[in-house]
């Protein structure tokens, strides 16, 4: 059990702090919108990542042509940045202590999670394994995984929401527009390398795809899947 936790706090904290879209977005929506609406797209993962995980988890053990759908994933990703990039870049300095109801920071925190093809790639390269091996040792060794994962994979970003929060006042004039450009910036940068995995995913599913034959194969995934989907 101790070695599924150590796991996933490691893991959880290294991905919050990893700078990548949604650290972005927790950046720019909490200095447009305060500390609630980082909290809020921080907490994204938590409502988006169980579909991703199935899906992931269901096309590696049934579908051979999944980086095709990866690399549309990427691209539509990458468009979604670049949208994202723009609304910083029209930015203008604000009242500090103003909030609008309209910011939509879930549903925007939500999009930037789906449309990342980095939630796909960790579970498809390291949870798939970590998530069949933990079930192996029982489903309460899982739950220890799968919590201490997310707690501190969302506790990261909040703490990242608290201190830009912290330092807003200091974002009130010119800076504030600066600051909202560099991240855009930052975004556009991202979607770069979001339609260049894209291309090269679509190109690499082109290459392989005559050689192989899109057949079901049986694999410890396959029965993984059947357990999580099964009725209670």
């Amino acid at each position: 059990m101790l070695y599924f936790l150590t796991l996933g706090t490691l893991i959880g904290l290294s991905s919050g702090f990893t700078p990548g879209p949604l650290f972005a977005l927790v950046i720019s929506e909490t200095l447009k919108h305060g500390v609630k609406a980082g909290v809020k797209v921080a907490l994204a993962p938590v409502l988006t990542d169980l579909p991703i995980i199935m899906l992931t988890m269901l096309v590696l053990s049934k579908v051979s042509d999944f980086d095709s759908i990866l690399g549309l994933i990427s691209l539509c990703g990458g468009l979604f940045l670049l949208y994202m990039a723009w609304e910083n870049i029209k930015s203008k300095r604000i009242d500090v202590l103003s909030r609008d109801l309209k910011e939509r920071a879930i549903a925007k925190g939500m999009l930037a999670n789906v449309l990342n093809p980095g939630p796909y790639i960790f579970w498809l390269t390291v949870g798939a394994p970590i998530v069949v091996k933990a079930m192996n040792n029982g489903m309460s060794i899982l739950l220890v995984f799968i919590m201490s994962f997310y707690v501190f994979l969302v506790g990261s970003k909040i703490v990242i929401a608290v201190l830009v929060n912290k330092s807003r006042a200091f974002f009130s004039g010119k800076i504030y527009v600066y600051t909202m450009r560099m991240v855009a910036v930052i975004l556009c940068a991202l979607s770069g390398i979001l339609f260049y995995e894209g291309y090269r995913l679509l190109n690499i599913a082109l290459l392989i795809k005559p050689f192989i034959s899109a057949t079901a194969f049986s694999s410890p995934i396959n029965t993984a899947l059947e357990i999580m989907l099964c009725p209670i």
